[in-house]
This record gives C-alpha cells, sequence and structure tokens, in this order.
C-alpha cells in the first residue's frame, strides 16, 4: 500500500470524516472565503467566525429537525465532562436521578453523578455483559426523579437503544456521542441530547449539547461558570473562546449530510450496510456477534471468533489489506468495526470480502 493510499478505517473515535468534508477543509485551509487567514486563525468574535457558528447551528437544527424551545450549544471538556455538567445543572428539585447501565460510558456517567445527588440505577445489563438493552416503561423510574439518564449507543459492546422508554413529564437526557445523525430521532422526547463530535460530526474537542429551555438555570450557586448550561446559552458559546476548527469542520459535515439527503438518507445507508455485516457474521461459521440480535448496534458491529490469538491474527491481517483499527476495545478484545455516516458501503464489502478469506484460511 502507497503512503498516498488512503485505509478504510474502522476506528470506534476519533474515527473517519467524509472525504469531501476533509478535502473542502484542505482546500480552504489557509485562506477561508478570501478572508486571508485559516478558519483556525481567525478571531472568534470577528464576522467570519460568526457566520461559521451561526450556520453550523442552522444547519444541524434543519437536519435534526430541533424544535425553536431547544438551545445548541458548542462546549469543550469531552464526552466525560457531560457526566459532572448534567448532574451539576438538573439536580434541582428532588436531587434524585435515574440511570440505565447499559455499558462502560453509561456506568462512568452513573458513577460521576453520584457525587452530587441520590442516584439510582434503574436497571443494567451488566449481567450478560452488556449485550442486551433493558426494556423499561416510565413505572419503573422514580416518580419524582429529576431526570432519566441514558446513553443511545453502546460503542464498546455494540449495542443500541432501538426504541427510548417513555418518561413522561420527567426530563431525559441520552448521550448520543457515537450514534448521533445516524438515524431520525424525535428531539422533544428529550430533555438534553449530548454528543462528542469525533465520532459522527468531526475532529475531538467539540461537544453538542441540545437542550430544553426550561432546564437552564437551575444550576447550584457554586457550580463553576464553565459548567453551567446557562452561562453558555446565554452568550451563544462564546463565553470562552470555543473549540473554532472544530465548529468549523461539525458545519461541513451538517452541510456535507445535506446534500446527500438528510438524516433519514443516512439511516438508510447505514441499515444496509449494518444488516449485510450482520447477515454474513450470522451465516459463517468461524464468526459471532454476541449482542441481542433486536438491540445490535448500527455504528458499532461487535464480533469474536471464540479464540483470542485469531482474532489478534484477524486484525493484524486486516491491517495489511488496508482494513485498519478493527481490534475490538481494549477492555474486551475481539473485534469491532465502527461504520459510522462517514464509512462507505464499499469499506464494507470490502470487510466482508477479507472475512470470508480469512475463514477459509482458518476455520
Amino acid at each position: 500500500m502507497s503512503n498516498t493510499a488512503r485505509v478504510f478505517n474502522f476506528s470506534a473515535g476519533p474515527s473517519m470524516l467524509p472525504l469531501e468534508v476533509m478535502e473542502r477543509a484542505a482546500k480552504e485551509m489557509t485562506n477561508y472565503e478570501g478572508c486571508g487567514m485559516s478558519v483556525m486563525e481567525m478571531s472568534h468574535r470577528s464576522a467570519d467566525f460568526k457566520k461559521i457558528i451561526d450556520t453550523a447551528e442552522q444547519d444541524l437544527r434543519d437536519i435534526m429537525h430541533i424544535p425553536d424551545n431547544y438551545k445548541v450549544l458548542f462546549l469543550q471538556g469531552g464526552g466525560s465532562l457531560q457526566f459532572s455538567m448534567v448532574p451539576l445543572n438538573l439536580l434541582r428539585n428532588s436531587k434524585k436521578a435515574d440511570y440505565i447501565v447499559t455499558g462502560s460510558w453509561a456506568k462512568k456517567a452513573e458513577k460521576e453523578a453520584e457525587k452530587f445527588g441520590d442516584i439510582r440505577i434503574a436497571a443494567s445489563s451488566e449481567d450478560k455483559t452488556f449485550t442486551y438493552i433493558p426494556k423499561l416503561s416510565k413505572e419503573d423510574f422514580r416518580e419524582d426523579a429529576d431526570y432519566i439518564y441514558l446513553t443511545g449507543n453502546n460503542t464498546i459492546y455494540g449495542s443500541r437503544y432501538v426504541e427510548f422508554p417513555e418518561t413522561g413529564e420527567i426530563p431525559l437526557v441520552a448521550d448520543l456521542s457515537s450514534n448521533i445523525l445516524s438515524q431520525e430521532i424525535d428531539v422533544s422526547k428529550f430533555g438534553i441530547i449530548w454528543a462528542g463530535a469525533q465520532k459522527n460530526i468531526g475532529p475531538a474537542g467539540v461537544v453538542i449539547v441540545i437542550i430544553r429551555e426550561d432546564l437552564l438555570g437551575h444550576a447550584d450557586k457554586n457550580t463553576p461558570t464553565m459548567l453551567d448550561y446557562k452561562v453558555a446559552a446565554d452568550n451563544g458559546s462564546m463565553y470562552n473562546t470555543p473549540p473554532t476548527y472544530g465548529i468549523y469542520i461539525a458545519g461541513l459535515t451538517f452541510q456535507w449530510i445535506k446534500t446527500q439527503g438528510g438524516v433519514k438518507e443516512m439511516e438508510r445507508r447505514n441499515i444496509e450496510k449494518a444488516s449485510l455485516l450482520y447477515d454474513y457474521i450470522d451465516s459463517s461459521k468461524l464468526y459471532t456477534a454476541p449482542v441481542a440480535k433486536e438491540d445490535r448496534s448500527l455504528m458499532n458491529v461487535v464480533f469474536v471468533t471464540g479464540n483470542a490469538d485469531l482474532d489478534k491474527k484477524f486484525v493484524s491481517e486486516a491491517k495489511a489489506q488496508g482494513l485498519v483499527n478493527l481490534g475490538g476495545h481494549r477492555s474486551i478484545g475481539g473485534m469491532r468495526a465502527s461504520i459510522y455516516n462517514a464509512m462507505p458501503m464499499e469499506g464494507v464489502k470490502k470487510l466482508i470480502a477479507f472475512m470470508k478469506d480469512f475463514e477459509k484460511a482458518n476455520a
């Protein structure tokens, strides 16, 4: 493989971006739209950047059909900072919250929230190594909970919510870091949706928070200024210097999704890609996908051979074929093919062809 050849990158994040987005960014790298400088050099208070962030927000509102009574924030601190920001801002009445633990990130979020209030695990799938999504109704949650928290897609273990639980009047908070923009969702069902950018949106460094306006302004008076959603909302995500270049790339990705046919078309492609891969795994004699069929992720396809040494051989030989970052998360091993919006069908087909050859040689 030549140094100039691009690989099919199955990394869980940071992950591959649409080639058109990166090529446009490369073209504009040193001189953005004739202004004589790069986006990464320009003042965040300039008219040029104001247009970039406003356009990015509007395009995201358009493709996700975000209602007017929701604020869109471009924040920093990675997804892990949201584990603290959510309870600091939403534990406002009973100081109680119920968490659904379906994987490592939900578990970390729950542990962090315990520092700030009365946190209860309403359900967990850890009893079966996070291979399914618990089915819950609003009767399973405490009536006086300030919010319910879940992780929409389980990046490490490869499961997802096909349908989100009904929570009645209690705000539902969802970490959609690894499946935002991959399928159509009804934003009005959630109090907060947040997502790290580095899987389906752009480079690491940006976190997008979509928050219903009535949930702003409830942070305790001792909450650090930078951790108060209302401060970010009141200042248009510019209380301090935002991650300007990351926001610019996110905006290009939103435009790309628009030109491709919107989130509905992304969902159609993602179902097609994932179905092709799961169908092959299920029909093979070498590979198995451990996740319950009805809960399988469209974004992160987890599979194993049942032999740890063979799994390592698979990852190594795949890399030599330009199929990279197929190793499972370090905590569980095996294989994981992350097939986010930017992964073309061609990449999935090449992976399946390699899997077939590997099976013939090693079964």
